[in-house]
């Protein structure tokens, strides 16, 4: 029975080409992912799922286990998210708990892994994932019709300001936390009962764009 930290790195990038092992604040933007999963007490086993023959060779030298490479058809654009998780689950029967660790969110810390873990252990809920509060609430949000007519995405009562509308979190992308029965049942991190663990918004960047890595990198130079 054993914790794995999982890392899915796969070679195709349509917004920022080979984003996974390009330099980010002087290293592979994998490498941040993999340093903190090794760093942390509570992880048994760090293991990177790619297609990818170089980013393999590049996990291994980090430090991660890469004992199989990802099917093709599970490395599609169009590929379900879940996908490689019980892909992994299949290959790896010894596992009892997943911890999935994005590559794009290169700022969270071994003190988050290890909160989250604790969390997970002490409530004995089947899947916990890290969130961190929106800036925006939904109940600011529109949708807008094809000609230009606005409605509320939420019923919104007479609220004068934001401080009166409950707290809105989001999902981060940083850590998602189950065991292997859950994810097998639920083919998915999130039910109905699912804990949510708060992390900070300076930890919670989400590597998606160019501009997102360029705030990335100056959030990484002003933490350390």
């Amino acid at each position: 029975m054993s914790l794995v930290a999982l890392i899915p790195a796969r070679g195709g990038s349509k917004g920022i080409p080979r984003k996974n092992i390009r330099p980010f604040y002087g290293k592979p933007l994998l490498q941040w992912s993999i340093d903190v999963a090794l760093a942390a007490p509570s992880v048994d086993r760090v293991v990177v799922s790619t297609d990818d023959h170089e980013i393999a060779e590049i996990a291994l030298a980090g430090g991660a286990e890469v004992p199989f490479l990802r099917p093709l058809e599970l490395a599609t654009d169009t590929a379900s998210g879940i996908a490689p998780v019980l892909h992994v689950l299949e290959q790896l029967p010894d596992v009892s708990d997943l911890l999935l660790l994005q590559p794009t969110s290169p700022l969270r810390r071994v003190e988050d892994v290890e909160k989250i873990v604790a969390l997970y252990r002490q409530a004995g809920n089947d899947s916990v994932v890290s969130v961190s509060l929106s800036s925006k609430h939904p109940a600011w949000m529109f949708s807008m019709s094809p000609d230009k007519v606005l409605q509320p995405l939420l019923y919104r009562s007479n609220v004068a300001c934001r401080q009166q509308l409950p707290h809105a979190y989001e999902l981060n992308g940083a850590l998602y936390l189950a065991s292997r029965c859950f994810l097998e049942r639920e083919s998915s991190f999130l039910n109905k009962q699912t804990l949510g663990y708060v992390m900070s918004p300076e930890h919670s960047v989400d590597i998606d764009t160019l501009l997102d890595w360029q705030w990335g990198e100056f959030l990484m130079q002003q933490t350390g």
